[in-house]
Parts: structure tokens; C-alpha cells; sequence
């Protein structure tokens, strides 16, 4: 999952480098905490949400199919 979100978000930022993903398991659900550069927050974020919004549908679309856990994703 990982691999994903770095793959959906590297292209679209300025610091490609400085892009990483944390993960927290616990019982019921996971989190995937997506950290960039600070100049990059609003690309990843975008005009609305609306990256975000795109970027989250994609995660949870793709973690239905293989997680029995709620994931959540984190943007910061």
C-alpha cells in the first residue's frame, strides 16, 4: 500500500526525495501518515481538497480489495 501512494503522489510534488510514508497498525484500522516537503503540502492538498480527495479514493479503493482493516490516510 505503501508503494502505492508514493506512486500517486511523487509525480505531482516538486521534492520528489522528500516524500515518505509512515504506517500505524492497530486492531482495527491503519494509517498511513503521508509526509512531504513543506512546500509541496498544497499540491498534495489542492485547490478544495480535491487532490486529496482523489488521492484518498484511490488508497481506499485499492486497500478494500486486500485489508480486512478501516485504513485511514494522513496528509502532513
Amino acid at each position: 500500500m505503501e508503494n502505492l501512494i508514493l506512486s500517486v503522489v511523487k509525480p505531482i510534488v516538486d521534492f520528489p526525495d522528500n516524500v515518505r510514508v509512515e504506517t500505524k497498525e492497530e486492531e482495527r484500522h491503519v494509517i498511513y501518515k503521508l509526509i512531504t516537503h513543506e512546500d509541496d503540502i498544497g499540491k498534495v492538498i489542492g485547490k478544495n481538497g480535491r487532490v486529496a480527495k482523489s488521492i484518498r479514493a484511490v488508497i481506499y479503493a485499492a486497500a478494500g480489495q486486500k485489508q480486512q482493516k478501516k485504513v485511514y490516510l494522513e496528509i502532513d
